[in-house]
């Protein structure tokens, strides 16, 4: 038994099972080997959206993110040091963290892959203004979730931000979308 997920990607309603070997003897566990740049393949994760601003710019780019504690609200991002979000973030010290619906699986393609001057104008991104931080909250999104940063560790070509939550909204008719070995999916079944 395990996770349970509808395929947003092909916009199949079918379910795809994960199943364990329990009760048989059998392990159906693989090694990785070497292959340490596919380890992120195994580690679902949820598909966030992070917007950014000072006063004269803004950015918005795909993020993992992980929760640290529920109280206080902590979480920690992850941004390569070499991008505008860096820039922005270390002068503005805040960010929106937009959990993304299942209606956004192209906003989030386009948001990690692809470059613009100006993504908001360029990808016809909708926003609100967000009630305590200068970043953007990005309409239609299953929730947004406003961060203030309070520190930082230097790791590699990345910078691990740990920021607390000041604020969020969450948009009750609306499903979180998760990112599994390259794909999206919605949420599914619930398990008891």
């Amino acid at each position: 038994m395990g996770w349970t997920y509808t395929n947003v990607d092909k916009l199949e309603k079918t379910a795809m099972f994960i199943e364990g070997a329990e009760g048989t003897g059998k392990s159906n566990s693989r090694r990785g080997g070497n292959n340490k740049m596919k380890v992120s393949h195994v580690m679902p994760c949820s598909v966030n959206l992070l917007t950014v601003a000072t006063k004269l710019e803004r950015e918005a780019i795909t993020a993992s993110a992980m929760f640290i504690s529920e109280n206080p609200p902590l979480l920690v991002i992850s941004i390569h040091k070499d991008t505008k979000t860096h820039e922005l973030i270390e002068e503005s010290e805040q960010f929106v963290l937009n959990i993304a619906s299942t209606h956004q699986m192209k906003l989030a393609k386009k948001l990690g892959h692809e470059k613009a001057a100006d993504k908001f104008k360029e990808f016809g991104i909708e926003t609100d203004k967000a009630a305590t931080v200068d970043a953007s909250i990005i309409k239609g999104s299953f929730a947004s979730i406003e961060c203030k940063v309070v520190t930082s560790l230097s790791v590699s070509h990345f910078t691990l931000y740990v920021a607390e939550v000041i604020d969020f909204v969450r948009n009750e008719g609306l499903s979180p979308m998760v990112w599994d070995m390259d794909r999206y999916y919605a949420l599914g079944v619930e398990l008891t």
